[in-house]
C-alpha cells in the first residue's frame, strides 16, 4: 500500500469509529499527519509505510507538540526491516506506540484491543499487578511457589507486580494456575508525554521577520515553542491559551498554509493566527485569523491579542 492510500485508509478508519479527522496534511516530512479527536481525546498520528524511517527527532516533535496540546500520539505504519507489523501487537519506537493499520481497526471498530507489546528480548504482555498480589496475599500463595508455576525466579514475580511486563508463557502459566485473568489490554492511545522543560527562546537562528516576531510574543509574556515539520511555525502559550502560530511572509501560499491551520485548529479546539508582513484586505482566511506586523507591535497585553485572534476567526466563521 501506498502512503497516501495508508494515510487515507487511517483516516477512514478515525472517522468510522466517531473521530473528527483533520484533512491530510501535505507538507514533505511533515512531523504528524492526521488530528482527530472524539471526545476529549486527541490523537497526533504519524503513519509510514516503513517505520524505520521514524527518526528520533521526529518522535521528539511529536512528543513537544503532543505535550502543548494535551494530546496522545501513536505511529501507524506497515512494516520495519524486520518484516511485516503483526495485527494485535504494538511495538513501539522512541517510547511512542506503534502498530498497523489492522490493530488500530480492531481497536476503534470491533472494540478489540491488543494484549501483546513487543519490546527488547520478545512479546510480552502487561499484567493487572495490584490484582496478582492481591490473589497471592488473600490465598497465602508464596513468591516461591508462583515462580516455580511461571518458570521465573521469585525477583521476576516481585517485579511483575510491581508493573513490569511477562512473557506470554508465563502470564499464561499464572492465568491457569490462579484461574484468573491477569493479562490485561495495551492501550496504544493512552500515550502522553510527559511535561518537558522549557527552553529560552534562542531567536538568533531565525530570519529578520521570524525573529522579529517570536520577540514582540515574548516581550507580550507569552511562551513561544517554536516548532519543526509542521503547517504552523510555532505554539504561542498562555495560561489556558494556546495558539497555532503560523509566519506568512510568502503571500502565494498563505491560503493553503491557513487552510491547513485552520483544520487543525478546529480539531485541537486551539486558537490560530497567521502573523504576516501587512495586512491587505482580509482579517482572516478559513477561520484563521491574520495579523500583519505592524499591528502586533501595538499590541502590548495577551488579552488584546486574544480578543483580536477571537474575533477575526469568528467573522470569518459567519461569513
Amino acid at each position: 500500500m501506498q502512503r497516501d492510500e495508508l494515510i487515507r485508509s487511517v483516516r477512514e478508519v478515525l472517522l468510522s469509529s466517531g473521530f473528527r479527522a483533520s484533512l491530510p496534511i501535505k507538507v514533505r516530512s511533515i512531523a504528524f499527519d492526521i488530528a482527530a479527536r472524539r471526545d476529549q481525546s486527541l490523537l497526533l498520528i504519524k503513519v509510514l509505510t516503513n517505520i524505520d524511517a521514524f527518526s528520533k527527532e521526529n518522535a521528539e516533535d511529536l512528543k513537544v507538540l503532543a505535550e502543548a496540546l494535551g494530546g496522545s500520539i501513536m505511529l501507524i505504519g506497515e512494516r520495519s526491516g524486520s518484516g511485516d507489523l503483526e495485527q494485535g501487537i504494538v511495538y513501539s519506537r522512541f517510547d511512542i506506540p506503534i502498530v498497523a493499520l489492522s490493530t488500530i481497526k480492531d481497536l476503534l471498530m470491533e472494540d478489540e484491543p491488543p494484549f501483546i507489546f513487543a519490546a527488547p528480548g520478545g512479546l510480552y504482555v502487561r499484567l493487572d499487578s495490584d490484582l496478582l498480589h492481591q490473589i497471592r496475599e488473600e490465598r497465602g500463595v508464596s513468591l516461591g511457589t508462583l515462580a516455580e508455576v511461571a518458570g521465573v525466579s521469585r525477583r521476576t514475580i516481585q517485579m511483575y507486580e510491581a508493573g513490569m511486563g511477562a512473557m506470554i508463557d508465563a502470564a499464561l502459566r499464572l492465568e491457569e494456575f490462579l484461574g484468573k485473568q491477569i493479562v490485561v489490554p495495551v492501550d496504544p492511545l493512552a500515550f502522553k508525554p510527559p511535561a518537558q522543560e522549557g527552553k529560552a527562546l534562542d531567536v538568533s537562528k531565525y530570519d529578520d521577520f521570524s525573529r522579529n516576531i517570536y520577540t514582540m510574543l515574548t516581550e507580550m509574556g507569552l511562551l513561544v515553542k517554536p516548532t519543526e515539520k509542521c503547517p504552523f511555525e510555532a505554539l504561542t502559550v498562555d495560561r489556558d491559551l494556546l495558539i497555532l502560530t503560523g509566519l506568512g511572509q510568502d503571500e502565494t501560499k498563505l491560503a493553503d498554509k491557513a487552510k491547513m491551520v485552520a483544520d487543525l485548529s478546529r480539531i485541537t479546539g486551539k486558537e490560530s493566527v497567521i502573523f504576516i508582513e501587512r495586512l491587505r484586505t482580509r482579517h482572516s482566511i478559513e477561520g484563521t485569523a491574520l495579523i500583519g506586523r505592524d499591528e502586533l507591535k501595538k499590541i502590548h497585553e495577551t488579552e488584546r491579542l486574544r480578543k483580536m485572534v477571537n474575533a477575526r476567526s469568528e467573522v470569518d466563521a459567519r461569513d
